[in-house]
């Protein structure tokens, strides 16, 4: 896996324990936050840590959050707060942008904007629980192993070509469990060898880090 360089806007529980496994995993990770209680609690925990307005574009700037590989902006109850910082980040650069929602209306506003990716934690955690709960049994977390991870790829210079083609099993040590074709809502597991690829289907691969890092899809 590749290493980045994330922040984190907002240091309040979901915001630290994000960076801390962050850091876990060998990332390096910027956190900003203006309460001095969650700088503390941050600060012998990630690479680098801000007491700063994130409001304030001229802050964000001086502290180069917008060159960074990915933001996510966790900043509590605060929709105002959330957005004013994913307008600045827009303005200042380039990053990939996740922020954290509180309401669906905070949600529209968010993808109005061109926020990458909105995610609202305790929906997740509660659809996971109920289904858990639903279904017995349910894994819904796998331990594949070290080093073993299960990844999208989005496909083009492998257009025109099958699953027979590639031979990924065999070349790679890696297998294709699912496909979303272009243009799909949903995967399809257990994908037909012989059906030829399309730029910009989604195939869900699992194998060993260091051999899917080698994929040119």
């Amino acid at each position: 896996m590749a290493k980045k360089e994330i922040g984190i806007i907002g240091l309040g529980k979901f915001g630290f324990f994000l960076g801390h496994s962050l850091m876990d995993l060998g990332h390096t990770v910027l956190g900003i936050d203006r309460k001095q209680d969650n700088i503390r609690r941050a600060q012998d925990v990630l690479s680098y840590v801000y007491e700063a307005d994130a409001t304030d574009k001229t802050a964000l700037s001086q502290l180069g959050v917008a060159d960074l590989d990915e933001v996510i902006i966790s900043v509590g109850q605060s929709m105002e707060a959330s957005i004013l910082i994913a307008l600045h980040l827009k303005e200042l650069g380039e990053c990939r942008l996740m922020c954290k929602a509180i309401s669906m209306d905070h949600e529209k506003v968010l993808n109005k904007i061109g926020v990458d990716e909105i995610v609202f934690p305790e929906r997740y955690a509660a659809a996971q629980l109920a289904r858990k709960l639903a279904v017995p049994g349910l894994i819904d977390y796998l331990p594949f192993g070290e080093d073993v991870i299960l990844r999208e790829v989005e496909v083009h210079k492998w257009k025109g070509k099958s699953l027979r083609d590639l031979d990924l099993t065999n070349k790679y040590s890696i297998q294709v469990v699912a496909i979303k074709r272009k243009g799909a809502s949903a995967f399809s597991f257990v994908p037909r060898a012989r059906e030829a690829l399309e730029e910009g289907d989604i195939l869900a691969v699992l194998g060993n880090e260091e051999d899917v890092d080698q994929l040119k899809p």
